[in-house]
């Protein structure tokens, strides 16, 4: 039947555009900020796309055989890609995260099957690659996608995320803003934005403490999933034309607001990025422009870390 789908990887993507109508009263924002809501994905975030792409891409290439064991060090949302791939795909999978990680986000991963290996929080994900660099060397048949250089990472981006931003807008897209964490989102969803229009702004989010990309310093920050604390190599620095740092409590009180303005429930690093795209709204230049902010998860992964405990 045409419209009944036979794999629950079938639907990935395609996820819808918001005009955050409410929102952009409340800010009295010049431009207009359209939200694309990623938590629509199947298994709740934006990583599915590379979760698929990066398993999809090794099986092709021979790095991933029957009995192969998938190891990857992920803030959360990677992992839980990862995880319902590898339960429907029938690969054994290990997780290393940072301890400081929510507590709902290690319940999914353990609901998916995936087998989880904490590291110390004050390593960041630095430390959690370093695990299962170690763990790979022991274990056999081990295959680490590592989301944070995998060429398939921006690769799908490109193909899905930014084709469909362009479709959805009929190509009247002016500004595209998204938070940092492996860089794939950002470069992916910038080369192919700036091939069908050069003029297309693309603007970086990272966390005012650990501002690596700007040049600064690795340092502890609340806003989980972006600012990985390093410059990944699928970092295409060239596409971005503005890097904004943002705090840990605007991007708190701006995920609180969009709950209470919208009814959007999203994660922090959403708030990061809802909070840059209004700065952004609120300049002179950008009047009448049309700002597109990528919202990776559900606020729900976030209640145990006291996303929504203050007015």
């Amino acid at each position: 039947m045409p419209n009944i789908y036979s794999n629950l990887t079938e639907l990935i993507g395609n996820t819808p555009l918001l005009e955050l109508t409410h929102y952009n009263k409340n800010q009295e924002s010049l431009a207009k900020v359209i939200a694309k809501l990623e938590y629509f994905n199947p298994a709740g975030s934006v990583k599915d796309r590379i979760g698929f792409a990066m398993i999809k891409d090794a099986e092709e290439k021979g790095k991933l055989v029957p009995g192969s064991v998938i190891i990857e060090p992920t803030s959360g949302n990677t992992g839980i890609a990862l995880a319902f791939a590898a339960a429907a795909l029938g690969y054994r999978l290990i997780i290393i995260l940072p301890e400081s990680f929510s507590i709902e986000r290690r319940k999914l991963l353990e609901a998916l099957g995936a087998e989880l290996v904490l590291t110390p929080a004050s390593e960041g994900m630095s430390g959690a690659i370093r695990k299962a660099d170690e763990l790979a060397a022991q274990i056999p048949n081990a295959y680490i996608p590592m989301q944070f250089s995998n060429p398939a990472n921006p690769e799908v981006h490109k193909h899905t995320t930014a084709e469909e931003i362009w479709r959805d807008t009929d190509g009247q897209v002016d500004i595209f803003v998204a938070g940092v964490g492996t860089g794939g989102t950002i470069s992916g969803v910038g080369e192919r934005l700036k091939q069908l229009n050069p003029k297309v702004q693309i603007v970086a989010v990272e966390p005012f403490n650990s501002p690596v990309l700007s040049g600064g310093e690795r340092g502890p920050h609340l806003i989980q999933g972006i600012g990985a604390g390093f410059v990944p190599d699928n970092y295409n620095a060239s596409v971005v034309d503005e890097i904004i740092k943002v705090k840990n409590e605007d991007a708190y009180r701006t995920s609180r607001h969009l709950a209470r303005s919208e009814g959007l429930l999203v994660g922090i690093s959403s708030g990061a990025a809802a909070f840059a795209a209004s700065e952004l709204a609120k300049r002179e230049e950008n009047k009448d422009k049309t700002i597109v902010v990528l919202f990776p998860d559900t606020g729900e992964r976030y209640l145990s870390a006291n996303l929504y405990d203050e007015a």
